[in-house]
């Protein structure tokens, strides 16, 4: 599996900030596509008006998947050290 991209968060559920240059690519594409996706032309989006949430949709599941296999630990709700 190599290195982990992602750690999990001490507090709560999920990964936090990547810790690894791979991790902090992921986001940074993430970002860029989210962004993208505002740019779509409007005759697209008044056609199909529900591409542009389906495409949104889409990116942040993409980086939630991707967060989920690249991280230290397996995902779970988490109180501290405790």
């Amino acid at each position: 599996m190599g290195q982990p991209w992602f750690r999990t968060k001490a507090y709560g559920y999920g990964a936090g900030l990547p810790i690894r240059w791979e991790g902090w690519a992921v986001l940074a594409v993430a970002l860029v596509a989210l962004i993208g996706v505002e740019f779509l032309p409007a005759a697209l989006t008044a056609a199909h008006p529900w591409l542009r949430q389906a495409l949104r949709m889409g990116v942040i599941l993409g980086g939630a998947v991707i967060a989920w296999r690249k991280s230290d630990r397996p995902w779970g709700w988490r109180w501290g050290g405790k």
